[in-house]
């Protein structure tokens, strides 16, 4: 059998080359101004709970030792570049809307939250309180939600092998908000390490891209390739050890952006499987917190979980590419369950 490009996805592969090169060229433009207005890193010290959290200092102490700046909100890049490319060349109410606004509503929380860690005092918590940057990324997710529901008709959530499962329009505003929610925070979380959330979500989108691919919406197809090759520019600089870290902006965009993705590819019950690492990196941080009210005591060295395999020795490299080998493996899994169910 022979294999051709189609006109889709050639056109698809052409928007994620021009993401990347517009990110690798808007590098260096953010790379001066960082530097120039101090965009630095402050080095998190306390958990949501506010407590210490010694382990992980001591362990990243490296990063910021010597007087080294760690500029952060390189995920600005994203934001414009996915931006830029998805007006310009892939404007689409039914397919691009959503994702691209999930997306940008994402960002805008993450970067208020960057502005108080990189401008603020230092005092207290590094960037916004916790229940406060909860309480916009939700209104972000019902508002689309909303939209979804409501405006573009989605009414139902497909049970991979099962079937559909009919919702009325507030359940699944509900639902959709709590993918974007859940997304984000576990996008967040695991940036933690150099290239980790760049490379878990990076495949994620992929994945869901062939998924979209698959279905036909070669438009939302475009808009995941878009992220890739912005990601694919942000892996290349971020790698161990990194020059930049995306910040809030970055990773709060990816994750509301992969969220709104997911619902849009009927594929909301398979995120927890391509997304499985992420899954697991959220659910090590509230599996934590939930452990020491309990018991009073730690369940892992350090949470989320690749603090805690730091903290036993693993290196930070050895860590990074593992989890994208997992990553790939679910992301294979994701796809496959996708087209044997129908989804796809």
């Amino acid at each position: 059998m022979e294999f051709r490009i189609s006109e889709e996805m050639f056109y698809g592969l052409l928007l994620s080359l021009g993401s990347f090169l517009l990110a690798m060229f808007l590098t260096p433009i953010y790379t001066h101004f960082a530097y120039k207005y101090k965009f630095w890193k402050k080095q998190k010290k306390t958990a949501v709970d506010g407590k210490a959290l010694p382990v992980m200092t001591k362990l990243h102490a490296h990063k910021f030792a010597n007087g080294r700046h760690f500029p952060t909100m390189a995920g600005i890049i994203g934001v414009i570049t996915v931006g830029v490319v998805t007006f310009a060349c892939n404007w689409d109410r039914g397919q691009t809307w959503l994702p691209l606004f999930g997306f940008l509503g994402g960002s805008l929380v993450g970067l208020i939250d960057d502005m108080i860690n990189v401008f603020g005092d230092g005092h207290g918590a590094a960037g916004l309180r916790a229940p406060v940057k909860f309480a916009m990324i939700t209104a972000v997710g019902l508002l689309l939600g909303w939209f979804f529901s409501v405006k573009l008709g989605w009414s139902a959530i497909r049970i991979p092998f099962v079937g559909v499962w009919e919702l009325p329009w507030w359940l699944m505003t509900a639902v959709f908000a709590f993918a974007v929610v859940a997304t984000s925070n576990a996008v967040n979380i695991s940036d933690g390490l150099d290239g980790l959330a760049g490379g878990l979500s990076m495949i994620a989108y992929a994945a869901f891209g062939v998924i979209a691919l698959f279905q036909g919406n070669w438009m939302l197809f475009g808009f995941c390739l878009t992220v890739v090759g912005w990601l694919l520019s942000y892996v290349w600089f971020n790698v161990p050890p990194a020059r930049f870290m995306m910040g809030d902006v970055g990773s709060f965009a990816l994750g509301a952006g992969l969220g709104v993705v997911a619902m849009m590819t009927d594929s909301f019950l398979l995120l927890p499987i391509i997304g499985g690492l992420l899954v697991i990196e959220a659910g090590s941080s509230l599996l934590q917190i939930i452990w020491k009210k309990v018991f009073k005591h730690k369940l892992f060295i350090s949470a989320p979980i690749h603090h805690h395999l730091e903290a036993k020795g693993w290196g930070e490299p050895k860590i990074v590419m593992r989890f994208w080998v997992i990553a790939g493996v679910l992301a294979l899994i994701g796809i496959f369950i996708a087209a044997a169910s129908g989804i796809a």
